[in-house]
């Protein structure tokens, strides 16, 4: 199912010519940007490419060096290897590069805001389902592949629109839809008895390096990735100058770090380095960490307009110092290997950045509050510089103060003592921008450090008098504290409602490739002196719970346990109960014509040898428990991930206990 962008709501054809104008003029607009999202996303494929071109030379010129031992011969192939091996740097400082020109563009809106850190999509090569799924249905299901065209390609389609999702809630239902519809892919088509010989190839979000799997829960892993990524970009596009966008941008954030943590909970020996546990848990304390500044950014705009609120000041502190303490960590986790081995590294020099940046504001903020606060607010204000009991402190060990000063003049002086550090801060962090040869390209990021950095040297002066020759007060650090943490939020994937494209070959609970049945019929039966001889049970589809011995049943070869598929030629894999008892007991003399399936023993699962270490599977074994119809059921988020119980289709069912069971006459 292919989800079409929303129409710009109600009123959009009421004035033709205001639109044509609005057009031209997002037009006009559109022409002026750098980069389009869709011209980021060709030239990062055509990346991909050289890169994957690159790889293989370098694995044919290694498969050369060892095995010859021509000493010539060997010589050329390491210079070779050692100009393939550059070339791959430059294409990955490249990729990274263009990686960090979409992810820090400005955002929407004309506030000048520190940048944030998207990630870019994983990128993968087109894919043929019509090959092995026909094949499929037309021996396992023993059904017309040919006549599940339509479904095929819509599931084709739906796949190819994935690969370049709008960056909004458009792009994020179309990404559900796709993996809703592998649930649905996942619970009737693969199963360690059988699956459709499919290849799934995905590049490195991070590297571009490529990597290929048979499993699909490679697909769904990657799909998911994406489900976060996208949201960090919707995130990150947020105007973070009003209330509404910092709590877009906050929300955002939360379920980008929600969709991470799923995906490293439930998953193991990923095959690319982007959805390794150590990457995952790193992008997760990134996307908190971010969420936690636009939550700061969100307090700052009120605060704004009354500067000389003392507690408000002394909030503001101690939230900029808890995003200060957040970027710490993140900064410690990606300097850390292996992380730190292919993460681009304008990343980590902009969370060093940010770690440095916040905590000078909240020396700025600290400064302020001791210079429009007044002798009664010593109590209020003591408890930012001194540990907390309700807050680790997650910087340096922050030094406690008995008493605040109460004199306006030592206030004076505490004051131009966070004053100095904050300007030092801020000068360090101008320090690490220019180190980066990334980050000196981003000049918003300047612009905002520059404009911290000259309110502290203001304020410093309007402190700074002739006669202060002592040694200056030094500084507490300041208490991290935030009045609203960031929840982690994991993305609603379940609220997605879709059809399955397969509906038509029958209710998953019987129909997949997990069970194994033996089409039977069609049979004519006529009405005997004991009805037809047998006993319904169930829905979707309906059961033979009991044949009377000797009855037309049994002499037409239908055993406990066969499911009825047909009625006088009539599919009816998902009729109901009742309506298969309304449909027998209104033939006539003329009888009935039935089909059914009868259920054949479990497979034993095809042994594929040992595992590999580098495959990308479940930490759990998949399965489903009854399948309803899709309308009406709620999908588990990982599905792969889940185990739970299922009836053998082989045996015999239970004796009939259900007040539902027709004996039909």
């Amino acid at each position: 199912m292919i989800l079409e962008e929303r129409p710009d709501g109600p009123g959009a054809g009421e004035d033709s010519n205001r639109l044509q104008d609005d057009s031209s003029i997002r037009k006009d607009c559109d022409s002026m940007l750098p980069e389009q999202p869709c011209q980021l996303q060709n030239q990062r494929a055509r990346l991909h490419q050289q890169i994957t071109k690159e790889l293989r030379m370098r694995t044919g010129a290694e498969n050369l060096y060892r095995a010859t031992s021509n000493t010539w011969v060997r010589e050329t192939v390491a210079l070779e290897l050692s100009f393939v091996n550059s070339n791959l740097q430059l294409l990955k400082e490249e990729l990274a590069e263009l990686s960090s020109s979409m992810d820090m563009d400005q955002p929407e809106g004309e506030s000048v805001t520190i940048p944030m850190i998207p990630l870019g999509l994983k990128e993968t090569k087109e894919l043929d389902w019509a090959t092995p799924l026909k094949e499929l249905i037309s021996e396992h299901f023993e059904e017309d592949g040919t006549s599940y065209e339509t479904e095929i390609q819509e599931l084709e389609d739906l796949r190819q629109a994935t690969r370049t999702p709008s960056r909004d809630e458009v792009g994020l239902d179309l990404l559900a839809a796709y993996y809703s519809q592998l649930c649905f892919l996942d619970a009737r088509f693969f199963s360690p008895a059988r699956s459709p010989r499919l290849l799934f190839h995905w590049y490195d979000s991070l590297t571009g390096v490529p990597a290929q799997q048979q499993a699909l829960a490679f697909e769904k892993g990657s799909v998911l990735f994406n489900i976060g990524a996208l949201h960090t970009q919707i995130g990150a596009r947020q105007d973070c100058s009003c209330t509404e966008g910092t709590i877009h941008a906050t929300e955002a954030f939360q379920r980008a770090a929600g969709a991470f943590r799923l995906l490293r909970e439930n998953f193991s020996h990923a095959p690319s380095l982007d959805m390794s546990t150590a990457s995952l848990s790193m992008l997760e304390q990134l996307m908190v960490a971010q969420a936690q500044e636009c939550i700061f950014k969100g307090l700052l705009l009120p605060a704004s307009d009354t500067p000389d609120n003392c507690p408000a000041q002394l909030q503001l502190a101690q939230e900029a110092a808890q995003v200060a303490a957040e970027y710490r960590l993140v900064h410690r986790a990606m300097a850390q290997p292996p992380v730190q081995d292919y993460l681009p590294s304008s990343w980590t020099n902009l969370a060093h950045v940010k770690s440095e940046h916040f905590c000078a504001l909240a020396h700025y903020h600290a400064a302020m509050a001791l210079c429009e606060g007044s002798s009664d607010k010593g109590e209020v204000s003591r408890h930012i510089f001194q540990p907390s009991t309700t807050c680790e402190p997650q910087g340096p060990t922050a030094s406690s103060i008995q008493k605040m000063p109460q004199h306006p003049e030592e206030r004076r002086k505490l004051a131009k003592a966070h004053l100095k550090r904050a300007i030092l801060g801020q000068e360090e962090a101008l320090r690490l921008h220019t180190l980066c040869r990334v980050l000196r390209k981003v000049d918003l990021l300047q612009v905002v450090v520059t404009q911290a950095l000259r309110c502290s040297l203001a304020k410093y002066s309007e402190l700074e008098r002739e006669d202060d020759f002592f040694e200056a007060v030094e500084a507490p650090n300041i208490q991290p504290k935030t009045h609203q943490a960031p929840e982690v939020k994991m993305p609603s994937l379940s609220q997605m409602k879709v059809t399955d494209l397969f509906h038509r070959l029958g209710p998953l609970s019987v129909f997949s490739t997990k069970n194994r049945w033996r089409l039977v019929g069609p049979v004519h039966m006529t009405r005997g002196e004991g009805g037809f001889g047998f006993t319904l049970r169930g829905d979707s589809p309906v059961l033979i719970a009991a044949v009377v011995p000797g009855g037309q049943a049994e002499s037409a070869g239908l055993k406990e346990g066969d499911y009825i598929v047909s009625v006088n030629g009539r599919p009816c894999k998902w009729w109901k109960h009742v309506e298969v008892v309304a449909q027998l007991r209104g033939v006539g003399e003329g009888g009935v014509s039935l089909q059914v399936v009868s259920m054949l023993p479990s497979p034993e699962p095809r042994s594929t040898g040992p595992r590999r270490a580098a495959l990308l599977w479940s930490q759990k074994e998949c399965g489903f428990e009854t399948a309803m119809p899709a309308r009406a059921r709620p999908w588990p988020i990982l599905g792969w991930g889940r185990k739970t119980k299922q009836s053998k289709t082989g045996c015999h069912p239970d004796s009939c206990t259900n007040s539902n069971c027709v004996t039909c006459p």
